[in-house]
Formats: C-alpha cells, sequence, structure tokens
C-alpha cells in the first residue's frame, strides 16, 4: 500500500522536481497533477491502473512530497504553473498534446499553464478543482495567516495537527497507513516549514482574474468531484461546469475531496472513459 517511488529527477526554477512515468512509451500521454498538501502518491493507484493503456506522467511539486523543500522557496502556483510548462517540454509532451488530470490546487496550475503560457491540452479533466476565487478553508486561511506562527509549534503538536488536517479530505476516512505516507513529508524539520510556506504563499484570492476566463477554453473538459467533499463543496462543481464552455459534470457519490482515496475504481473508470482516444470522451453528465 505504502510502496510508491519517483525515480526520476527534474531541475526547475523552483528546486528539485521528483517524476516517474508509467505504461508504454508509445501509448497517448496522461499528466496526473496533485494539490495540497498531498503529493502524486494520492495517485498510485489510479496511474497503474491506467498504465496499462496510456502513458502515465506524475511528478511531486516542488516543496511537496519528495521534491525538494528549502527556506526562501517560491511555491506559489503561479510558479507551480510555470514549472509544469518546463516539464511538459522536458517530457517531450509540447507537441502530443496529452490529455491532463488535475486534482485540488493541481486543477489551477493546469488552468494557468494552458491559458497564460499556450500549453495545449488533448482533455482536461478537473477534479475537486481549486479554480474558483473564494475557495479555502476557516482552517486553511488561519494557517496561511501565521506561518510563522504556526512553524514554531513542537513536532508531536505540529504532526498531529497536519494529521487532523489530511483527515478531513476524506469522506469514508484513510487507511491508517495511508494516512501516515501522506503526512510523514511534512514532519521532518524542512516540511514543518514547507507545510506552512506553501499554504501562505496560495491565499484564497490568488486565482482572481484567471477564472474571468474560463469562458475561452475550447479544450474538451470534465468536471469531477466527491459529493461530500468538505474542503470544496459540490455547489463549486456545477459553478465551475457552467462557467466552461461544454465541460460535463460526474459527480461521485459518498466521496470526499480526496476521491483517489475514496473512489479510485469509479474514477479510474471514468477517467479512462474521458481520455479514450478512440472513444467518444466525457462521461455521462451527472
Amino acid at each position: 500500500m505504502t510502496t510508491w517511488r519517483l525515480d526520476r529527477t527534474y531541475r526547475s526554477s523552483a528546486g528539485e522536481v521528483r517524476w516517474t512515468a508509467l505504461g508504454d512509451e508509445g501509448a497517448p500521454p496522461l499528466v496526473l497533477l496533485h494539490g495540497t498538501p498531498f503529493s502524486s502518491y494520492v495517485w498510485r493507484d489510479v496511474a497503474r491502473a491506467l498504465s496499462g493503456r496510456f502513458r502515465v506522467y506524475v511528478w511531486d511539486m516542488p516543496g511537496y512530497g519528495a521534491s525538494e523543500m528549502s527556506a526562501g522557496q517560491d511555491v506559489s502556483l503561479a510558479r507551480q504553473a510555470e514549472v509544469f510548462t518546463g516539464l511538459l517540454a522536458h517530457w517531450g509532451l509540447t507537441d502530443r498534446e496529452p490529455t491532463v488530470v488535475a486534482h485540488d490546487f493541481g486543477g489551477y496550475v493546469a488552468l494557468r499553464a494552458h491559458l497564460v503560457h499556450g500549453v495545449r491540452y488533448r482533455r482536461l479533466a478537473l477534479l475537486d478543482a481549486v479554480a474558483l476565487t473564494g475557495w479555502g478553508s476557516p482552517a486553511y486561511r488561519l494557517l496561511g495567516g501565521h506561518p510563522d506562527v504556526f512553524g514554531r509549534l513542537p513536532a508531536a503538536l505540529h504532526r498531529a495537527l497536519v494529521t487532523e488536517y489530511l483527515a478531513s479530505s476524506s469522506h469514508p476516512g484513510l487507511h491508517p497507513a495511508v494516512l501516515e505516507r501522506l503526512v510523514e513529508p511534512w514532519c521532518t524539520e524542512e516540511g514543518q516549514a514547507a507545510f506552512y510556506r506553501q499554504i501562505a504563499q496560495n491565499g484564497p484570492d490568488l486565482t482572481a482574474g484567471l477564472d474571468g476566463r474560463y469562458g475561452e477554453l475550447t479544450v474538451p473538459t470534465l468536471v469531477c468531484w466527491g459529493t461530500d467533499d468538505t474542503w470544496l463543496p459540490v455547489t463549486w462543481a456545477h459553478d465551475l461546469a457552467t462557467a466552461i464552455p461544454g465541460a460535463r459534470l460526474h459527480l461521485i457519490e459518498g466521496a470526499g475531496h480526496l476521491v483517489q482515496e475514496d473512489a479510485p475504481a469509479e474514477l479510474t473508470a471514468v477517467l479512462a472513459s474521458f481520455a479514450d482516444p478512440d472513444g467518444r470522451g466525457p462521461a455521462d453528465p451527472a
């Protein structure tokens, strides 16, 4: 359950990025983006399942998971979009137009790379995505407003806070081993500082300006959401699908914010159908 290794390195403008690819090199490319405070580890089951039909690329953003965490690091979503743009070029996908599946604030990163940096996608799936202005729970805003204070918490209190915070991302509850794996990167000396740094740099109003451009999107788009997401309520899914021309909406019953853990089989089936180069694309609307 906990085995997951990113065995390749890319030197980005924001630090070292760890990544890997699964599946046949000649298969259609599909890229998975994680959000906060997660890493590519949440994609492990879905990535492995999809790798039978696609060349699946996964990565940990700078400041997350196995990638570099360092003092003074720029881990803003704007910088992550720049890193993603460079990484796609590094993978040789600039002209191949991959299908991109983006969770949480990975959604904003993918949207910004497309709308601001001109990266082309074949299809785009937005999963419980940070995309509309006003996101961010009261807890998120509190932590982001006082990173220096929380950064000095005793290690045991910090671990307890991160554990409770991450546990709330699932509706049915995370397996203890999975929860521990998600918590662990944030509990080193560098990780504790990085946890509060990434929140402080990515405030809820960061999406202002970009969300007014979603009407420009022409790439086939799927909005997929857990009906029991308490971080980004399902009403946001309807608003986002309405803002994107032609977007299709698929709701996953009983799943919370971390749909990859709550409903991996249904999610994999939906994404495989959506990304199928020989199929009609998006799943049926909810």
